[in-house]
């Protein structure tokens, strides 16, 4: 009988798409980062290259010090958000490094991580930009003899530094949003990755998908803290990404990030969350209306709040009385069409919902959790 294989402490997840040369120069860092002690493996997710990318993760895997793994997916425009939720679907560490494919790591890197990691906490990296001279010059051949860190520019190391020091300070202040999370250099520990069912993958086209994630770790109760003072990573330059905007604001996700009622655990990340899966509330009246009862019909074998308790959806309808009263993530109102206008229910409410007619329920109550704000009335 085989000895079954030694458990994963940490899993690195590099997201990829259309850039082979970058990524041998970065999965060949990751060979060279080494921690002592410690079982390590890789995964490349890709975003549908029509190139030589898996040819790449193939010729490295055949002399990686570690196990390599790579899934891809149909390219279907810009999906950053599924592309790392793939990598974690396949991680089998109980600690997730996230890793864009344009950067590289030095020596110390994961060992870094490991020393700060603790329960409950998320460590936020981020990339110094080496210049276009530079990395023009970078090969994986020579990474070996080569000390990544030492080309960085001051100019760079200036601008991380003050980064970590924006960071601490929002840190100790506990600010509700800052720092931020960088999707492209992070760690956090499977099991709170999982809590917050992954990044959201509602999330197409360029940006907000990082900053929606560091949102619902920190409801989770996840601390999120900078480990520039220890490690970051290298951006090997390139061309922009034309998808992507010259202003975060200018996004195509913008809207759906500044939507109200952000559930910690996504409905469309690492599991699609039926309504079933839910916990909702109902109002006392649930059974009073047509569109009451249908509501319940459709939430049989769901998870219900008692009265009063808090919970992750809490619904009231119109036609009906009752008024939202428990905590919860996310505040529904659903209207039947011919109920009337109530305009002080919908500024309560943080998404609203108009049933056109009783077979439309269910479609609706998939879309609960993921609406942008409602419009004033």
């Amino acid at each position: 009988m085989k000895d079954a294989a030694p458990p994963i402490d940490v899993s690195v997840l590099v997201n990829t798409y259309r850039r082979p040369r970058h990524l041998a120069i970065v999965l060949e860092s990751i060979a060279l980062a080494r921690a002592t002690g410690v079982m390590i493996e890789i995964v490349v997710s890709d975003d549908g290259s029509a190139d030589d990318t898996a040819q790449v993760v193939r010729d490295f895997a055949a002399h990686a010090p570690c196990p390599v793994r790579f899934t891809s997916q149909p390219h279907e425009g810009f999906r950053l958000a599924r592309v790392r939720n793939e990598a974690a679907r396949l991680a089998r560490g109980a600690y997730l490094l996230f890793l864009d494919g344009d950067c590289a790591i030095p020596r110390h890197h994961v060992a870094a991580h490991l020393a700060r990691r603790r329960r409950g906490t998320a460590l936020l990296g981020f990339c110094a930009r080496l210049p276009e001279a530079t990395s023009r010059l970078l090969v994986p051949e020579n990474l070996s003899f080569t000390s990544l860190a030492d080309l960085v520019p001051d100019s760079e190391r200036a601008r991380l530094s003050r980064r970590h020091r924006k960071a601490w300070w929002h840190s100790a202040l506990r600010h509700p949003t800052k720092p931020r999370l960088a999707g492209g250099d992070f760690g956090v520990w499977r099991d709170d990755f999982r809590r917050v069912n992954g990044f959201d993958e509602r999330f197409v086209g360029w940006g907000q998908e990082d900053d929606d994630l560091g949102l619902r770790l920190r409801a989770a109760g996840v601390r999120l803290e900078s480990i520039l003072d220890r490690t970051f990573s290298l951006h090997i330059w390139h061309e922009s990404d034309p998808t992507a905007t010259p202003r975060w604001r200018d996004g195509p996700n913008v809207a759906y990030f500044e939507r109200r009622g952000r559930l910690t655990a996504c409905r469309h990340g690492l599991q699609e969350r039926a309504a079933a899966d839910v916990i909702w509330g109902l109002p006392d009246d649930v059974a009073a209306t047509p569109l009451g009862r249908e509501l319940l019909r459709h939430l049989a074998g769901a998870r219900l709040a008692p009265p009063g308790a808090a919970c992750e959806i809490d619904v009231v309808i119109r036609p009906g009385r009752a008024t939202f009263t428990r905590p919860a993530e996310c505040r529904l109102a659903i209207h039947a069409v011919e109920a009337c206008p109530d305009s002080a229910l919908n500024a309560a409410a943080d998404q609203v919902l108009v049933v056109p007619d009783l077979p439309h329920l269910a479609a609706a109550l998939d879309a609960a959790g993921t609406r942008p704000p409602p419009t004033s009335t």
